[in-house]
């Protein structure tokens, strides 16, 4: 495996600023927004799409570093009932699976999208029961008449580019479980896969390693982001799992993300490493840094060094103890 950084977490720098960063860390591989919520700090995907000479020097600065680009990333909501934001949504994934097979990176990260409750909706809903009846019946409406098409049709046409789809499993959104993640794949196609960040399995309760293993033995991972997640049992107590307030109050949150190694230990991240490899999954685990107490420079430098401590980087030998 290999270490690699989500760059929106350093948008202030300049391209090959931030490619410097990421050379002195002893990180292999950037993953890059390509617009949509990270933004496009990094990436002029319109310039990029029109001009061989830009890619190739895009390639070049990346390729000089001895790095390599793990996914684009364009997570937005390309289902969502504002228009115009489905249409931004949707163009730039298009743009971006593009991109991805013109200058062969191989998978892009993004969000299932959530629908509205019918075709004249406002804003996006989220069921998260099935009782009153209602809420069911929402939620099948937008897998049958918005999901399922969406990704049959987009899907396809990202995997006939040879381009893998991370979809996020994160909450808020139709993919957000194992579960939902398989069941999209069974009516779409392969290409569509997990950009499985942990840290949005812990706070729905879903164990992570758990997850790898559903997960792996389908072949279902095809990204892995690095984000901590810590779990305040008193304060879910008051505001259960499914907490409204704002990520800045860390005092009474049910939960926090946090830097690799702030919310489960290092033996715990150790699993995770070991069942990555174990169920066939050997690409980069990306960091992503979402902490609310420690500055983005600190945040990555411990993820930098805990991760680094349990990252299996080379291939296993043979068994020659039996």
């Amino acid at each position: 495996m290999q270490l690699g950084v989500f760059t929106v977490l350093f948008a202030e720098k300049k391209f090959e600023e931030m490619l410097d960063y990421v050379k002195d860390s002893g990180l292999n591989a950037v993953e890059i927004g390509t617009g949509n919520y990270p933004g496009n700090a990094h990436c002029d995907l319109d310039g990029l799409l029109e001009s061989k000479g830009k890619r190739e020097d895009y390639l070049k600065e990346i390729d000089k570093r001895g790095l390599t680009i793990s996914a684009f990333s364009c997570h937005g909501n390309p289902l969502s009932p504002d228009r115009e934001f489905a249409k931004t949504s949707h163009e730039t994934y298009v743009k971006t699976v593009q991109l991805a097979e013109l200058m062969g990176v191989p998978v892009v990260n993004c969000f299932s999208g959530t629908a509205g409750d019918h075709e004249g909706a406002k804003y996006p809903n989220w069921p998260v029961a099935p009782w009153p009846n209602e809420y069911g019946e929402v939620l099948k409406w937008q897998w049958e008449e918005k999901l399922i098409p969406y990704w049959k049709e987009w899907g396809k046409f990202a995997e006939d580019r040879k381009v893998k789809i991370g979809l996020e499993l994160h909450g808020g959104f139709l993919v957000h479980t194992p579960y939902t993640l398989l069941k999209l794949r069974e009516y779409t196609c392969e290409a569509i896969g997990a950009n499985l960040d942990p840290s949005h399995l812990w706070w729905q309760g879903i164990d992570p390693v758990a997850a790898i293993k559903i997960l792996g033995k389908e072949k279902a991972i095809h990204h892995f982001h690095a984000k901590d997640t810590y779990i305040d049992q008193e304060n879910v107590n008051m505001y259960g799992l499914t907490d409204m307030q704002s990520y800045g109050s860390v005092q009474t949150r049910a939960w926090s993300f946090r830097s690799v190694g702030c919310g489960h230990s290092l033996q715990d991240w150790s699993d995770l490493m070991s069942s990555l490899r174990t169920f066939g999954y050997d690409y980069v685990v990306s960091i992503e840094h979402e902490d609310p107490l420690m500055s983005i420079e600190e945040g990555f430098r411990r993820a930098v060094r805990n991760l680094k401590a349990v990252l299996i980087e080379e291939k296993p030998s043979s068994m020659w103890w039996v």
